[in-house]
């Protein structure tokens, strides 16, 4: 097979192999510069249609963009983050009382046990008792040495690098909103017209699939999030919106999703004896995890092009090979690729 492939196409798989070597090692540490070029892409129709429309240049079409974008996170990242830091504040102060509350339900389930053990062998009581106080102890030791507020202190500690990266995300979207027209047109500039003419037909199909993955992400997103604030509403009226947000956001985590929210918090609530609340917490954790599961790579590979089957496949592979970013870059991987061949770029022919 290998003998068939002319000396061009040895140079482009070599090419090929060699940036994603690089980008193996390179997109961990520059995913806030990777943010900003996905975020301008995704703001460019935008700008083309405030130039269009009202017949302004590029700059000044940046630039109302740009504030339109800094207002609407602004005002999103200033209520979410002072609802989260009460709500931490208020139960990192109650936390000592929540682990009380655990154990006493948990020595009271002891003293149940030894009632229900009283025609058995004193050894295999002792052996069980002291099993389950020793994991209690250690249990409720390593909640409270999680809860401390020295362990948030050190989080906080880390804000300032927090901030050093959204500084750089904001200052990188700026400056590729303004030169995307201008990259383009250098990349061109290093192609024959024949070539140029297919990566165009590539950039327009990859451009028109970034545009649905983003659209379809975002659609499932609101999707989670509907479903989160009407179910919280029900269940936990005082913590719906702020908990639905938070659920909103860490459902973007593959695999883990929503569950690492309502999951402790339901089994919270079956440890305290409130038994209604956290079999209403598991229905909605469940429910949740089989929208995400279930919708996820039939909306996805409806607006990328990709089959369902396709969809998922590309997810998790990429989710296991380069973790979360992964996620997103599979698909999009896969689209190139495709592209790549519709284009003509990459010619794959192969038969057995």
């Amino acid at each position: 097979m290998f003998r068939y492939l002319s000396k061009k196409q040895w140079i482009l798989i070599i090419l090929t192999i060699f940036l994603i070597i690089a980008a193996y090692f390179i997109l961990p540490v520059s995913i806030p510069l990777l943010l900003a070029l996905i975020t301008a892409l995704f703001l460019n129709p935008a700008i083309r249609w405030l130039q269009f429309r009202f017949k302004l240049n590029r700059k000044i079409s940046v630039i109302i963009t740009f504030i339109l974008f800094l207002i609407l996170i602004g005002i999103l990242g200033t209520y979410v983050i002072t609802s989260a830091v009460t709500h931490v504040v208020n139960f990192t102060e109650k936390a000592p009382s929540y682990v009380n509350q655990i154990n006493e339900k948990l020595i009271e389930w002891e003293s149940d046990l030894d009632h229900l053990t009283e025609d058995l062998p004193d050894e295999f009581v002792k052996q069980v008792t002291d099993g389950i106080e020793d994991n209690l102890g250690s249990f409720s030791e390593s909640l409270k040495d999680r809860l401390e507020l020295e362990k948030i202190a050190s989080f906080v500690g880390k804000v300032p690098q927090l901030l050093v990266s959204l500084l750089v995300y904001l200052i990188a979207l700026f400056m590729f909103m303004l030169e995307l027209p201008r990259l383009k047109t250098k990349v061109y500039n290093y192609l024959t017209e024949e070539t140029a003419e297919k990566v165009r037909f590539m950039n327009a199909r990859l451009s028109y699939v970034v545009l649905g993955f983003l659209k379809a992400q975002f659609l499932v997103s609101i999707f989670i999030f509907i479903v989160s604030l009407l179910g919280l509403l029900y269940i936990a009226p005082e913590y719906a919106i702020i908990m639905a947000l938070i659920i909103w956001l860490i459902d973007f985590i593959p695999i883990i999703g929503s569950i690492v929210i309502l999951g402790p918090w339901s089994l919270y609530m079956f440890i305290t004896g409130d038994v209604v609340m956290g079999t209403e917490l598991a229905v909605l954790a469940i429910v949740l995890l089989a929208i995400r599961r279930t919708v996820e790579p039939k909306v996805m590979g409806r607006h990328i092009g990709l089959s369902p089957l396709a969809t998922l496949i590309a997810m998790y592979l990429g989710l296991q090979l380069i973790g979360i970013l992964g996620f997103i870059l599979g698909p999009l991987l896969v689209i190139a690729f495709n592209s790549a061949k519709e284009a003509g770029i990459i010619k794959w022919n192969i038969k057995i």
